[in-house]
Order: structure tokens, then sequence, then C-alpha cells
């Protein structure tokens, strides 16, 4: 089953690419794994809400029309790794033929993708920053394949 990642903007730091590239190899042991980065707007040139839009529609288009989209969140619902890891597994259950992760910007997500999104998760009520989250995401995904089959990684 292909997943894509899909974010806004670019891993800045070296230990956040580092971090993503670790993640992407060991998902790559379960699934056909992609990541997919759409540019960012810089901060102040355009009113939020512009850039929201624009990063928003940088994201839909890249995002494909079948795939079942898990948009990560702050605002999404509270979950468990184990939650998580039945949400993947029931979505492999159903036979979904493709997952897109989604993870916005520094100002968030327009509402246009809160409305595709099939899921909205949240790792914390705290507020995160969005290259950080992307290491969370994959870290998460990685787990729950791992509490998938039944693997040691998750303790």
């Amino acid at each position: 089953m292909p997943v894509r990642l899909v974010a806004v903007g670019k891993l800045g730091e070296r230990y956040f690419r580092e971090a993503a590239a670790e993640y992407e190899r060991r998902l790559k042991r379960y699934i056909t794994f992609e990541t997919v980065e759409v540019a960012d707007e810089p901060l102040g040139r355009k009113p939020d809400e512009e850039a929201l839009r624009l990063e928003g529609d940088r994201l839909l288009r890249r995002l494909p029309e079948a795939a079942h989209a898990i948009l990560a969140d702050r605002q999404g619902r509270l979950l468990t790794s184990e939650e998580f890891a039945g949400l993947i597994e029931r979505l492999l259950l159903q036979g979904r033929s493709n997952i897109a992760l989604l993870v916005g910007g520094t100002l968030g997500v327009d509402s246009r993708v809160r409305k595709r999104a099939d899921d909205i998760v949240s790792f914390s009520r705290m507020t995160m920053g969005h290259q950080l989250a992307r290491i969370v995401l994959l870290e998460q995904v990685y787990r729950a394949f791992t509490i998938i089959r039944g693997e040691k990684y998750h303790r």
C-alpha cells in the first residue's frame, strides 16, 4: 500500500532531515513510502489567509484523489499509539489503495484541507513546530506498523 506524506515546507535543519530519512528508511520495510514537500509562503509577505489558501492549493494538488487523507493538527482527535495503529490497520483491512498524511506549515492549514481530510489526528494539545510534527508523525506511522506486526519496538 502506498503512503504519501504531503507537507508544507522543507525540513530546514540537518537533524530533522536525518530523522526523517531514518524513519522513511524503516517504513519502506512495510510500505511504499513517498514524501512530497510543497512550497510554503514566506511569513509576512501576504496576509495569513491568503498564504494559507495558497499553501492549501498546493497540498490539495499533490493529494491523490482516492487517497484516505489523515491530517496532523493540534485540533484533531487525540489518539494513543495503539489507537493510531488501529486506524492504519482498519484502512489496510478495508483494502484502501493508498493513504496520504498531511502536515501544514507555520500557519497551519486552510479550511479546505480540513474538509478534505478523512481523519484529523493530534499528537498533543500543545502547539508543535511543523518540522517537528513531521518527525513525530513519521515515528508514529513506523510505530503503528510495528504494533500491527507485533514487533518489539512498541512497549
